[in-house]
């Protein structure tokens, strides 16, 4: 199991989701770790001026990139633990 969930945490590594916030102004990318790995601001956000705004959105696509990593972590690990004969729930 040990291996298997190394193997997993490898693979989600590799996986990236993006997200968009203020209709695609900006998008954060994480890795299926949950990892921001890119952050792209839309000029157009930019030339609006409003930075409060800007800052707004760049937290909301970050939020977004990494709850869906983490879902995505969950099944992962969710279907590793689905195999295996345990007495208990794992807590996920």
């Amino acid at each position: 199991m040990q291996f298997r969930l190394s193997e997993i945490q490898s693979q989600l590594a590799q996986q990236t989701v993006t997200c968009s916030a203020g209709g695609g102004l900006v998008q954060a990318t994480a890795d299926g770790r949950g990892q921001i790995r890119a952050i792209t601001i839309d000029p157009q956000a930019v030339q609006q001026g409003d930075i409060e705004m800007l800052e707004d959105l760049v937290l909301a696509a970050v939020s977004q990139a990494q709850q869906r990593a983490a879902e995505l972590y969950q099944a992962e690990v969710k279907k590793l633990a689905s195999g295996l004969p345990l007495p208990f729930q794992l807590p996920l």
